[in-house]
This record gives C-alpha cells, structure tokens and sequence, in this order.
C-alpha cells in the first residue's frame, strides 16, 4: 500500500523558514516526479512546485519561486520543501504528490498525502 506522509508544519511568525518533508512508502520512489501542493482555507488546491524523478529538475510556481526549494532522497524515499521567508500568504496545508508525469494538475498525479498545515503570522 502506497503512502506518502507529509510533517514539519507548524505555526511560525513570517519572516523565518520551515522545511517540509514527504516520507513515501509502498512504491518504486525513485520512479515518480514529486510534486508539492497547497490549499489555502477557502479555496482551491495550487499548485507550489515539482522536482523530477532523478532531482535535476525542479518547477516552481510564480508565488514561491526564490523563497522555496525543492530537493528530494532517493535513498530515503523523502522529498523535501524548504520555505524561506515565509509570508502569512503561503499559510495553508501542505500537500506531496507522486506523479508519472511533469505536471501541476493535482488530480494528475498518482499518489497524494493526507499534508500538514502551515500557518504563518504577521
């Protein structure tokens, strides 16, 4: 059985960093792309960024890109998000997904974790 489970969120002042992680399990990791995604309370879930099965590549949304990085172990079957400079902005859950494709839609990847929630104040 596939899981992927999300841990790191916490309540943070804006300003400071937080670092993500996604413990996947159940599945061949190194064979997905990673994507990370967020739902702000109210809306809908955005896309954050990706990074590739082999970790050369990364993509990130427009909102986070310079603040945020992705990184993934494939040896531990763990990817990663650090989140600098957090602003009250970017407070939301926090979801992973595991992906055939290099893609932003949510619904397309395969796997998705139950996230972690991230609340940053001014």
């Amino acid at each position: 059985q596939v899981q992927l489970v999300e841990s790191g969120g916490g309540s943070v002042q804006a300003g400071v960093s937080l670092r993500l992680s996604c413990a996947a399990s159940g599945l061949t990791f190194s064979n997905y792309h990673m994507g990370w995604f967020r739902q702000a309370p109210g809306k809908e879930r955005v896309f954050v960024g990706l990074i590739s099965r082999s970790g050369g590549s990364t993509y990130y949304a427009d909102s986070v890109k310079g603040r945020f990085t992705i990184s993934r172990d494939n040896a531990k079957n763990t990817v990663f998000l650090q989140m600098n400079s957090l602003k009250p902005e970017d407070t939301a859950d926090y979801y992973c997904a595991a992906g055939r494709l290099i893609d932003s839609n949510y619904r397309n990847y395969d796997y998705r974790g139950q996230g972690t929630q991230v609340t940053v104040s001014s």
